[in-house]
């Protein structure tokens, strides 16, 4: 392990954490510790960051090695018949209201709902800031089939918080 090439690894890294970080929390809701995901990830990606292309695609390359980690993860437990559970995202003490913090439990939980590919279209579009066109690029997929699943994944994740959000009132009224 050569000390340039950690420097190098942590100057790419250091302007991209926020975000890498961000996409972690959201896409592992209910699967794993994003923390672990994120240490795995930075693992794999330092030792196989010779095949890194492009400097610029530091961030894509990234969340490509995440993104196949939980294919794996994901695999390995329904092989195993696991199924793992998380009660909440843990959220730093950023004076975020608790209200605002319920509202990132439910929208993260609907997340886990969608599809796969909806899923982390959605996360990488509305929440790490990423173009259509570099999350086509990502997923090996057209920009239409992205914008198609941005649409659905939109529509079925409306669908998902107004039913939960009726459930959750028709409690309120019977109590």
């Amino acid at each position: 392990m050569t000390k340039n090439k950690q420097e190098e690894f942590l100057k790419l890294y250091e302007p991209v954490h926020e975000r890498f970080e961000r996409f972690c929390r959201v896409r592992v809701y209910g699967n794993m510790d994003f923390r672990d995901l994120i240490n795995e990830t930075l693992l794999l990606a330092f030792e196989k960051m010779e095949t890194l292309r492009s400097k610029d695609a530091f961030l894509h390359f990234l969340f490509g090695i995440s993104i196949r980690i939980l294919a794996n993860s994901n695999k390995k437990k329904k092989e195993e018949g696991i199924k793992s559970e998380q009660d909440f995202i843990h959220l730093k003490d950023s004076g975020i209201s608790p209200e605002t913090q319920t509202d990132f439990h439910f929208l993260y939980q609907a997340l886990s709902k969608l599809p796969i590919e909806q899923g982390e279209s959605l996360i990488l579009f509305e929440i790490a800031g990423f173009s259509i066109k570099e999350i086509a690029d990502l997923h090996q997929a057209s920009e239409s089939a992205v914008k198609q699943r941005l649409k659905r994944g939109r529509e079925k994740l409306a669908e998902i918080l107004t039913f939960e959000t009726s459930l959750k009132m028709g409690e309120l009224n019977h109590e």
